[in-house]
């Protein structure tokens, strides 16, 4: 039984929690203002019924009193016409007329102070109403500008459920631009250092390395075809362009030549055969 009362008790508080989170003052007030004007409605009904009622015992005694006039009329003609019994029975009626008069300004009276009173609670309800409904409009706009106040607040402070939404948005958009900025960075550095193939060139890393390989082989095929076209002479020029430090050097120790004659000037007459004329001696 404690374990029940204990769950009622829970579930009673969370749905106290859940009511007045769901609570709004001004529609509260609203409601409490609505049910004073059915209230009112209430009194202002019970006062015309009540005029009513007492409009009917008014016009019942008039119709009364006319008739216990007529009675009256009726005795003394019957009199006059020596007539007793008819004046008696007239005026017996005229009795009992009288007696139900008597009743009903009892209850005419009664009636009236009723009707006295429900107009002195409907004129009092009326201001009742009326003060509410000033105090009620007061405390809305007191609140709605409360209210208008505490989200301007929140919405400075960035702690309002849009300002927060919003910031969330903002943060998970920055962290994707920055993921994206990351990965474009990294596919550029990848793509630089070969380690990433062209999707479009079906060709592997190890066709790739061949290629390369036969290009160099044909590249030295062309230097060697360029070396036959040039001949010795260029195979020698190419020798002393390449070794031209030797050749100063043995220059050194040859001698240097004459004066005014080229540098190959020497080496031809060394080389030439001897005249008979300047040479002397035998043929």
């Amino acid at each position: 039984m404690s374990v029940m009362k204990r769950l009622s008790g829970i579930l009673q508080a969370k749905a106290n929690k859940l009511l007045d989170k769901a609570e709004d003052p001004r529609e509260t007030l609203d409601l409490s203002y609505e049910r004073q004007l059915e209230m009112l409605q209430q009194v202002r009904r019970s006062v015309a019924d009540v005029a009513t009622a007492r409009k009917r015992i008014e016009l019942q005694a008039q119709q009364l009193k006319q008739s216990a006039a007529k009675l009256q009329d009726q005795a003394r003609q019957a009199m006059s016409q020596n007539r007793e019994d008819l004046a008696r029975e007239a005026l017996t009626r005229r009795a009992a007329i009288a007696g139900q008069l008597t009743d009903l300004e009892a209850q005419h009276e009664q009636i009236k102070a009723q009707e006295d009173k429900l107009v002195a609670t409907s004129q009092r309800l009326q201001s009742q109403v009326e003060a509410f409904r000033t105090h009620k409009e007061t405390m809305k706009a007191s609140y709605s500008a409360a209210e208008a106040q505490t989200k301007i607040g929140e919405s400075v402070a960035g702690i309002s459920e849009e300002m927060g939404d919003a910031g969330l948005a903002l943060e998970r958009a920055k962290e994707k631009v920055e993921n994206m900025q990351a990965r474009a960075s990294a596919m550029d550095e990848l793509q630089q250092s070969g380690a990433l193939d062209d999707l479009s060139n079906p060709t592997d890393h190890l066709q790739a390395e061949l290629d390369k390989t036969s290009a160099s082989a044909q590249v030295e095929l062309e230097l060697a075809q360029l070396k036959g076209e040039l001949g010795p002479a260029g195979a020698v020029a190419g020798e002393l362009a390449g070794g031209g430090g030797e050749a100063t050097a043995g220059s050194g120790t040859s001698g240097s030549a004459p004066a005014g004659g080229s540098p190959g000037a020497a080496p031809d007459a060394l080389s030439a055969p001897e005249s008979p004329v300047t040479g002397g001696g035998q043929p």
